[in-house]
């Protein structure tokens, strides 16, 4: 039997769904679903050593920095070097949830910085609904893993969510309900800092270090770092934060529009990429088509690839960690296409941990798939509708080169180097993550989406649309015919390329810490007066 307590929340809940033609019964049926399957306390400690003791070296200041004086001052911050006696060790708690790999990954991006630049700190990356909540919060991770495999239901909820009346509705109830434990949680780790870089931690978790401070005379600092491009839940903005970190025009208006935060608490930055994408961009340059990049992408495809021409494009598909997707009908139709047509290409699949697509991908007859494909009419491959342009026209019959294409097909499982794999790439078929879009930005290197989680990462497709370094496309056989036209015309890629460069913000990550750091060490300071 449901608690009293919880009737103004689903009341809300049956009228968001109602509204978008699914009901009540239905939505209760999905809830139990998944509050069947709950995730045990999910406080993480750090696997890196973070008594790391760091040369010289590993803090040398990168090129190609987006932030200056201007552009901060204009955002409402203020570029800060910090003097070497402010460079204290900090505890930093980061808030997030394995909700996708995207907030794991920026929280990580932004501990390297914090070792980096704040030698000796130590830090927590803490899930506070999984331990902290009750139900349906709990629920949080395996809910939001089995509604990103059912898009529909995931954009029906999206949408209803991000609206101002249960956005209400849901900061009170949470608070109502969860505040005191992750208050406990938050007070056992003792943080100097906390760091959110998830959508849902941002609400209950300050309430919780506003009544620290109080108790303890002390100002905890409460930072929000926001890992999308494009859309923005309204959850991730709130008034009272001590700074808000964006990456992108769109969601500065969000911010303004739906949370109210002031100016002067938010700064535009880019979006925080792993540490290796950071070096690697300052290896390439600003331009991988100028001669020097295309040395460097030679000398790193042939680290990676050895036995493969150098001198051929290479098309990088990812399928996430886990290798989902559509991937081995992609490649089918990619190789197919650019063999008739004669492009000489080298096609690298991440297959993630998927080892049968892997091994799929690296015994397939080749042959025989071009031989079949292209017998074939490849407009009776189509879909009859695209999820994003709506109905396509028919593709014309290919014309077929007299001299086939070279073209290599390699599968390739989980990898920890995906910063080099992008540098030696022409050009990124993905999901279009934040994350993802946000890293082959920072090596200028063009991606065309072939997907997306409605409401939650449109906003990332006009992103790179807008900017003019990505298309989308979720058809396979218009990928493929998408890929060959761009590599019949080096100029677009250049173009591209250099489109992306221009919205690459490789230092991000050390740029907010940097900020972050400061601005703590400073409450410090005022802490230990008072």
């Amino acid at each position: 039997m449901r608690r009293p307590i919880w009737c103004p929340s689903w009341c809300f809940l049956f009228l968001a769904f109602t509204r978008n033609g699914v009901s009540l019964t239905s939505a209760w049926g999905w809830k139990r679903s998944i509050g069947a399957s709950q995730r045990s306390n999910l406080l993480i400690t750090s696997d890196i050593d973070t008594s790391l003791s760091l040369t010289k070296s590993d803090h040398l200041p990168r090129g190609g920095a987006i932030l200056n004086e201007t552009s901060l001052n204009d955002a409402g911050g203020v570029a800060v070097e910090d003097p070497a006696e402010n460079r204290g060790p900090l505890r930093v708690l980061f808030l997030s949830a394995d909700t996708g790999g995207g907030h794991r990954a920026s929280a990580e991006s932004l501990a390297k910085q914090f070792l980096i630049h704040y030698p000796g700190s130590k830090y927590e990356l803490l899930d506070i609904w999984t331990p902290c909540g009750v139900f349906p919060y709990r629920t949080l991770v395996p809910s939001y893993q089995h509604l990103s495999a059912s898009p529909k239901q995931w954009r029906v909820l999206y949408h209803a969510s991000n609206t101002l009346p249960w956005e209400i509705l849901m900061d009170l109830h949470s608070t109502f309900l969860c505040e005191k434990g992750i208050r406990k949680r938050i007070a056992e780790y003792d943080p100097d800092v906390i760091v959110s870089v998830h959508p849902a931690m941002n609400y209950a978790p300050m309430k919780s270090a506003q009544k620290l401070s109080k108790l303890y005379g002390k100002h905890i600092p409460f930072f929000t770092v926001v890992t999308d491009l494009g859309s923005g839940h309204a959850t991730w903005f709130q008034k009272n934060v001590d700074k808000l970190y964006l990456a992108s025009e769109r969601l500065y208006r969000l911010a303004k529009r739906r949370g109210g935060t002031p100016d002067d608490r938010i700064v535009m930055t880019g979006l925080p990429i792993r540490h290796d994408f950071t070096v690697q961009a300052d290896l390439l340059g600003r331009d991988r088509c100028s001669a020097f990049g295309k040395e460097y992408q030679k000398q790193v495809r042939q680290k990676l690839l050895p036995g493969v021409d150098p001198e051929k494009p290479v098309i990088l598909l990812m399928g996430g960690g886990e290798g989902v997707g559509a991937l081995s009908e992609i490649v089918d139709e990619l190789y197919t296409t650019l063999v008739l047509k004669g492009v000489d290409a080298t096609i690298c699949v991440i297959c993630g941990r998927n080892e049968k697509l892997k091994d799929s991908l690296n015994g397939r007859d080749w042959a025989s798939v071009s031989e079949k494909l292209a017998a074939s009419n490849r407009n009776k491959r189509r879909k009859k509708r695209s999820r994003w342009f709506g109905k396509r026209p028919p593709l014309p019959p290919i014309v077929k080169s007299e001299q086939s294409g070279n073209v290599d097909v390699i599968g390739l499982g989980f990898l920890t180097n995906i910063a080099e794999y992008m540098v030696a790439s022409t050009i990124l078929l993905s999901k279009a993550g934040p994350g993802t879009i946000a890293e082959a930005a920072s090596v200028g290197l063009p991606i065309l989406m072939t997907s997306f989680l409605p409401g939650q990462e449109a906003g990332n497709v006009d992103f790179a649309v807008e900017k003019g370094f990505g298309e989308y496309c979720d058809e396979p056989v218009y990928i493929a015919e998408i890929v060959s036209q761009w590599l019949e015309k080096p100029d677009l890629i250049r173009d591209m390329s250099q489109k992306a460069h221009a919205v690459g913000h490789p230092e991000a990550a050390s740029e907010i810490v940097q900020d972050i750091g400061s601005i703590t060490h400073t409450w410090k300071v005022l802490n230990n007066q008072t």
